[in-house]
């Protein structure tokens, strides 16, 4: 196993890392609105959204995938009327690939966000 680390997302807020790689796989922590320098985006469910998407393209670089190489995600929303919204975007994000997906909504995310996505893909 590695551990993957980036300057081009938010660290760590806690004892894990950005993401594992092992084997052919790489599993990332789930992504949450902060930008690069822990700069919190506070805006409306699109501006979160595509921030974690950003933070998921930038882990899993660092790791040496792409989005196309993702096969999983699990979407955590905190309100599920938001559902049409962040979906416009990972929808945008993932263009014509469509890796499984399971969603949940939630009672509560780090910091109060509205959404936090995790990703597993295939390393090349």
């Amino acid at each position: 196993m590695r551990s993957i680390q980036t300057d081009a997302a938010p660290r760590a807020i806690g004892p894990y890392s950005q993401a594992i790689a092992m084997d052919k796989l790489v599993f990332t922590s789930g992504q949450i609105p902060l930008a690069a320098d822990g700069t919190p985006v506070t805006g409306d469910i699109t501006a979160q959204t595509e921030q974690v998407m950003s933070n998921l393209r930038a882990v899993l670089a660092a790791a040496g995938a792409k989005m196309e190489d993702v096969v999983k995600t699990t979407v955590f929303l905190k309100d599920w009327n938001d559902f049409a919204a962040m979906n416009k975007v990972y929808e945008q994000a993932f263009g014509a690939h469509k890796p499984a997906r399971s969603t949940v909504e939630v009672a509560r995310l780090p910091r109060d966000f509205k959404v936090e996505i995790e990703a597993i893909a295939r390393l090349a």
